[in-house]
């Protein structure tokens, strides 16, 4: 592996592709002076490939983030620095404050809250495989599921050397994940001396304040390395009540009463739809007894209650949470010892603690017929007996063995019993023992290394703020059998009439837990074979054994489907794989005219795994240099994604979805402008009559679950690039490095593991009566949707094309000082996901626009540059970032925006350059991100642009 010169990537950075002495030149990346590989010819390992070789003739594009370039950024997650790469599509992160209020994902990994992932090509995450030292990382948990990702939190920025980012998919030297790129975490292998740091940032308007604290020490000896760290981060929250574009469910909503509505009718003094009445609301608040209710006159002045407006609506906009709180803690060793002059032992041990935390709004509490809560809830009655039921009459749900149903819903905003709030504690620990030399055989040398590694990773996660349905039940049902410690239950007071005591009988502390395990063994054996007269045949073998468990474990009263909140049940599983693969690299041509250089390179991999069975992919590239200056590069790859464990076994869950039903009576709806959307809806279980309106500012129940008969997914992956990096520039004294890289690439996964799109769904079904999309809509008596199945299928796939672009050009150096300017952009090109119909497949193109479930937008260009300067003891920089405009589904436009980011630094030398002084400020502009409609996020895309405000931030750096 190298040490490479820090790509400035926007915040983070681009490799500076620039030519050697002799004329060479990188595509990739750049030694630095006295790296391993630098001047000395000495071949080493570069991820995308595993023979070693020259870095100046690297045949993938991979992109390199070093310890310069994260401090460069100000941010103190690694994750939030590689989703600024433009070939980057976000991914969870702390901007993601989706927990229980909107439910599970439906890939069975759970909502991941506080964890971070990066998302190559817009693939998902679960599509781009991270490596540790070039090894397997155990996956992440939250409590909430088994997900396929590793949670990059989990690893200190202190203890990276470097990050290499291969942007181009490669299975048959990395095994499953590999689809979008691999992103492979180079930690410390040595350090001379202590390193601390601390820094300290905050937003603008006065909150997300963030501490950093950073320390590690190392000892370099004759034949011994050794390096110890510690770190200490916390994020403060930033509240959606203190950013303008937030504070109500829609953007430039002001008020409850607004057309656009949004506002949830789970309201604080109650929405009664009781049969035959007008949806009633509380007028005055009787704390205690009976409310009073006139059956002649219900909204008369006999009765507590008045009709329902819109004005009553709730509006659970200001309790979220724009950037989550969290607390991370870890501690880390590196040990390597050099037992003979061909052998060496390197131990390496990790372990990070996190507590983070999510917040909704009070729980929105909903029982009757048309609930939709797929859960006992539905079918509660409210007994006349009860103390406060007011009108004289059971409310009955209906159902075998209980009268006719009289009542629809009723819903109450459960204020008293304070926010929900979703509080992870995460454990992660790793352990990693290599035994690696060489030896030669004639006058080859040759390279072999056998890796152990154990990962655990343990969450629990607590939510306050739930009720037991059982419990409600019973304090809603006939007052003879409220007894023990039941307590009636005030469903029809208002605000304030529920009590403490009421609450402490049906009100509990929900408890779920979460667990991964890895146990991954591999041997790799490289060198050069034999020589032809353009150079060595390079080859490299290997063997891998994988063995990964996981579990969720819900609380008790969420398994038999008694919570008021999401439902999901539990899974667990496990899987082992042997993986066998081979690769070669041979030089054709080597200094003829037009030809500098054409080499070949294949790799092949063959997969076994207990749930999915065999499989062998192969990749080939070619590298053609027709003379020193210019590289052309071509790759084919396949790729292989065996089911993760949440995928096979993941158990039913339900996720609420902001998503339209077509069938809903309303002006401007499809039913109302289309005959046949009508009929198709009465077909589905609307009622013929009319009468069926969508509750509105609601979410519409999605249930997903996993399936154990899911195929694995595959792809193909194309690749056409170039670089050019001229000597007359540098030469002419015009540059001391001046460099353009292209690489197109195109990529087709099938066989996708995805649940059909719930929006679509309703679509077909409403629009085009199809069979498959009608079946997987089940509505309540009165037309409400009460779910929408979507378990896990192998859909058609998935479709992506497009272009990167990196420019960097490093100025001579003059007496004002060093100036630098590095470019780098993504051209998005086409991005594309099919699904199967009853009528075969309908393909959705999704360039250039966003959607919101899940959230995601497909801008056709980002682009980030960067200018900086150097002059003596100080150093500036200015990153600019840019996003395209795209549109949302209703063809609202999310404006182009741009971000731009200062940093300065001191660097005195009267202090023999140990001490470092960093002042910046991200978004010095003060650019709010463009407000989006039908994101499930505050009002904006969180996995693409940033926090309103402007964020500045201090840091301290001290070498001894």
């Amino acid at each position: 592996m190298i040490v490479g010169k820090f790509f400035r990537y926007g915040i983070s950075a681009s490799a500076l592709i620039a030519a050697c002495g002799q004329g060479a030149f990188a595509q990739s990346v750049t030694p630095e002076a006295g790296a391993p590989g630098a001047d000395t010819g000495e071949e080493i390992v570069v991820t995308g490939s595993r023979i070693r070789s020259n870095p100046l003739e690297q045949s993938s594009p991979v992109v390199t983030v070093d310890q310069t370039s994260l401090q460069r950024t100000g941010l103190s997650a690694l994750a939030d620095v590689l989703q600024r790469l433009p070939s980057a599509s976000g991914g969870l992160n702390s901007k993601v404050n989706n927990s229980g209020n909107i439910g599970n994902p439906p890939d069975g990994g759970g909502v991941g809250a506080g964890s971070a992932e990066i998302d190559l090509r817009y693939l998902r995450a679960k599509r781009t495989l991270v490596l540790v030292d070039g090894m397997r990382y155990v996956n992440g948990t939250s409590g909430s599921g088994i997900p396929s990702t590793v949670d990059l939190n989990t690893i200190p920025v202190n203890m990276i050397d470097r990050v290499e980012v291969l942007q181009s998919g490669q299975s048959p030297l990395y095994g499953s994940d590999a689809l979008a790129g691999v992103v492979n975490v180079i930690t410390k292998a040595s350090q001379e001396g202590l390193q601390v740091s601390g820094q300290f940032g905050t937003f603008r308007q006065g909150d997300g304040h963030t501490q950093d604290y950073q320390a590690s020490y190392g000892i370099n000896g004759p034949t011994t390395h050794v390096v110890i760290g510690a770190n200490y981060v916390k994020q403060e929250a930033v509240r959606t009540r203190d950013r303008k574009i937030s504070q109500f469910p829609n953007p430039g909503q002001t008020s409850c009463t607004d057309p656009v509505g949004g506002c949830s009718g789970s309201t604080v003094n109650g929405y009664y739809a009781v049969l035959g009445l007008p949806t009633l609301t509380v007028k005055t608040n009787p704390i205690t007894g009976r409310p009073r209710f006139d059956p002649a006159d219900p909204t008369g002045p006999n009765s507590d209650y008045r009709a329902l407006t819109t004005a009553d609506r709730f509006n659970f906009a200001p309790y979220n949470y724009f950037l989550t709180p969290s607390e991370r803690y870890g501690f880390f060793g590196s040990f390597k010892q050099e037992i003979t002059s061909d052998i060496n032992l390197r131990l390496k041990a990790n372990y990070t603690h996190r507590k983070s935390q999510n917040q909704a709004a009070f729980l929105p509490l909903v029982v009757g017929p048309d609930a939709g809560n797929g859960n006992l809830l539905d079918t509660i009655s409210i007994d006349g007996t009860n103390p406060y039921n007011p009108f004289g009459v059971t409310l009955s749900a209906g159902g075998a063995g209980n009268p006719p149903a009289n009542y629809s819903t009723v819903r109450r905003r459960l204020v008293e019993a304070g926010q929900r709030t979703y509080t992870q504690r995460v454990n992660t620990f790793s352990m990693t023992g290599t035994l690696d030399g060489s030896f030669l055989i004639g006058s080859h040398k040759f390279y072999w290394d056998v890796n152990a590694v154990v990962g655990i990773n343990d969450a629990k996660q607590s939510f306050t703020g739930n009720i037991n349905a059982a419990k409600l039940a019973q304090a809603l049902g006939p007052v003879s059998a409220c007894t023990g410690g039941c307590v009636p239950f005030n469903l029809f007071g208002g605000l304030g009439s529920v009590t403490p005591a009421m609450l402490d009988f049906i009100g509990f502390t929900e408890r779920d837990q979460s667990s991964q395990r890895l146990n991954d063994y591999t041997a790799n054996l490289t060198g050069d074979l034999f020589d032809l007269p353009a150079g060595p045949v390079g080859i490299a073998i290997g063997y891998e054994h994988r063995y990964q468990k996981g579990s969720y474990t819900p609380d008790a009263i969420i398994v038999a489907g008694l919570g008021a909140d999401i439902p999901s049940e539990a899974a667990a599983g496990h899987y082992h794989s042997d993986e066998f693969y081979g690769e070669v690299r041979v030089p054709l041509i080597h200094d003829t005219p037009l030809i500098q250089s054409l080499e070949f390179d294949g790799a092949v991999r063959h997969s076994r795994y207990s749930t999915s069975g065999n499989n062998t992919t192969f990749t080939a590239s070619g590298l053609w240099k027709p003379v020193n200056d210019l590289l052309f590069r071509a790759s084919y790859a396949e790729g292989f994604r065996a089911p993760s464990i949440g995928e096979l076994f993941g158990g039913a869950s339900r996720s609420d979805a902001a998503i339209n039903d077509p069938c809903t009576n309303v002006a401007g709806s499809p039913y109302q402008s289309s005959a046949t959307v009508r009929a198709n809806c009465t077909a589905n279980g609307v009622p013929a009559n009319g009468s069926y309106q969508e509750p509105r500012g609601g979410q519409l129940g999605v249930l997903t679950s996993g399936n154990e008969a899911l195929r694995p997914e595959t792809s193909r992956t194309w690749l056409f690039g170039g670089v050019y990096s001229p000597a007359w520039a540098r030469s002419g004294g015009f540059a001391r490095n001046l460099s353009l890289e292209v690489n197109y690439y195109d990529v087709k996964v099938s066989d996708a593991i995805a649940p059909v799109d719930a929006q679509l769904t309703l679509s077909r079904c409403a629009e085009e009566g199809d069979a498959l999309s009608c079946a997987a809509i089940t509505r309540t008596p009165n037309g409400l949707i009460s779910r929408i199945n979507a378990q896990l299928q192998n859909i058609g796939g998935i479709r992506t094309k497009g272009f990167d672009v990196t420019f960097n050009y490093q100025a001579p150096t003059t007496s004002i000082g060093n100036f630098g300017l590095s470019a780098n952009a993504n051209f998005l090109t086409k991005y594309a996901e099919t699904f199967p119909s009853a009528d075969g497949f309908v393909t959705t193109k999704y360039q250039g626009t966003t959607r919101g479930f899940p959230d995601q937008s497909y801008p056709k260009f980002k682009g980030n540059a960067v200018l900086d300067w150097q002059l003596g003891d100080v150093g500036a920089s200015f990153t600019g970032r840019y996003i395209k405009a795209v549109r949302e589904a209703d063809g609202s436009r999310l404006g182009n925006t741009f971000y731009g980011d200062v940093q300065v630094t001191l660097v005195p030398a009267f202090v023999s350059d140990r001490l470092v002084l960093t002042v910046g400020v991200n978004n010095v502009f003060n650019q709010d991100p463009p407000a989006c409609s039908s994101c499930t996020g505050p009002n904006y895309d969180p996995t693409t642009y940033d926090v309103p405000g402007q964020f500045g931030y201090v840091r301290l750096s001290f070498k001894l």
